[in-house]
């Protein structure tokens, strides 16, 4: 029996766009020419998957449609939730589908995520299908690359000889907590999850009973159009919005890991969106998008649909100007040499992979007082994203009016 994957496709992004609720979500963004959501389908173009489920809503149906007829996926089932819960509701709701039999193996994606090496993913699959049973779930951790406070983490006992269970989970820390978690070999938690549908259903019956008759009920009483399932909104909307790991992971005591050390990303912040286009900036170069100024040159890498990825190159000695912007944000990621960065009445050095806030309206300014140059990526986002939104306080090259 082929594995069902289930993507859960619903969220928002609203840790990118934190200052509007107008953009697209992230699963959606056309990062030059393709998507997260692509990448996620391209994924399970697998000789071990059978057909996909996605769960997302009425507002995103036809983004979905769109991506799935690009990738030439065929047959799928949409499930349209009436409303946003969070992900237990969702993948319950998934599970419940009628076809899907009670002893199958399923596996829970993000929509958003950015996995490199697919071929050691799909075999760590395969190794522990093996393992799953009535009453366990397995949940993917991904080797950290750096401490950071953008994850959740998971520490681990070795049980058998190629298992290992989830000892503690640990909501996102703070850099220092990071740091030590590390050091006892955790793992970030991915939100990536593999289960038997005859598991999740015994696990939500067992610990969450009122979440389990509301999406039955919602399953039940939903309407089928074609491939699509429409949720009953009456039972649906009477759920409390709530996590798969706060209402089962961190509930159930069989919950197992399976480790991976591969290059993972769920694209979260400007930051690591920075680091990608940074990573494969040869691919988006064009010459004709190199700008030269009296400090340096900026380099236009991309421009989506209310962002625009560019790299600022500051010559030795040299600053920009002191300014301000009435229609953007900035994002910036230090990619090289050490500025002097000013945000209004701060005034403060910055060092490499470190990253920078300036919200629209802050005064602001680069300065690099030292022999090497500085190198910056830089995330615009916004209405209006033209070098025509700069008002200048004190430029050195004179361009103050």
């Amino acid at each position: 029996m082929k594995i069902k994957p289930v993507i859960m496709c619903g969220g928002a992004g609203t840790r990118l766009w934190l200052q509007s609720k107008n953009n697209l979500p992230k699963q959606f963004i056309n990062f030059g020419g393709w998507t997260l959501f692509e990448k996620t389908l391209q994924r399970i173009k697998s000789s071990i998957f059978d057909y996909p489920i996605i769960s997302t809503n009425l507002a995103y149906v036809n983004l979905v449609r769109k991506d799935l007829l690009k990738c030439k996926i065929k047959k799928f089932k949409i499930v349209l939730e009436p409303s946003k819960k969070n992900t237990a509701p969702a993948i319950l709701s998934s599970v419940l589908l009628k076809e899907i039999p009670y002893n199958q193996s399923m596996i829970f994606f993000s929509a958003d995520h950015l996995i490199k090496k697919k071929n050691r993913f799909n075999k760590s699959i395969i190794s522990n299908k093996k393992y799953l049973n009535d009453r366990n779930i397995f949940i993917f951790g991904i080797k950290p690359t750096l401490p950071s406070s953008e994850y959740g983490y998971f520490l681990t006992k070795k049980i058998s000889r190629n298992i290992y269970k989830v000892d503690k989970f640990i909501e996102k820390p703070n850099i220092n907590k990071a740091k030590k978690i590390l050091k006892k070999n955790g793992y970030w938690n991915s939100g990536m999850f593999f289960a038997r549908k005859d598991s999740i259903v015994n696990n939500f019956k067992k610990h969450q009973p009122q979440i389990f008759k509301l999406c039955t009920d919602a399953v039940n009483k939903s309407t089928k159009q074609k491939n699509v399932y429409h949720l009953n909104k009456h039972s649906f909307n009477k759920l409390k919005e709530k996590s798969f790991d706060y209402a089962i992971l961190e509930k159930s005591k069989n919950i197992n890991a399976i480790k991976l050390n591969i290059p993972w990303s769920d694209l979260g912040s400007w930051k690591e969106i920075s680091n990608i286009f940074n990573k494969y900036k040869s691919k988006y170069f064009r010459k004709s998008n190199v700008f030269y100024r009296p400090w340096g040159k900026y380099i236009n890498l991309y421009s989506g649909n209310g962002f625009l990825v560019k790299e600022l190159v500051l010559n030795p000695m040299s600053s920009i100007s002191l300014q301000k912007h009435k229609y953007k944000s900035e994002h910036w990621t230090i990619t090289s040499g050490k500025p002097i960065i000013t945000i209004n009445k701060k005034k403060f050095f910055k060092n490499i992979n470190e990253t920078v806030f300036i919200p629209k309206g802050a005064i602001h300014r680069i300065e690099n007082p030292f022999k090497k140059p500085v190198k910056i990526m830089e995330v615009q986002t916004g209405a209006i994203l033209k070098e025509t939104d700069i008002i200048r306080y004190q430029d050195v090259y004179g361009r103050v009016k």
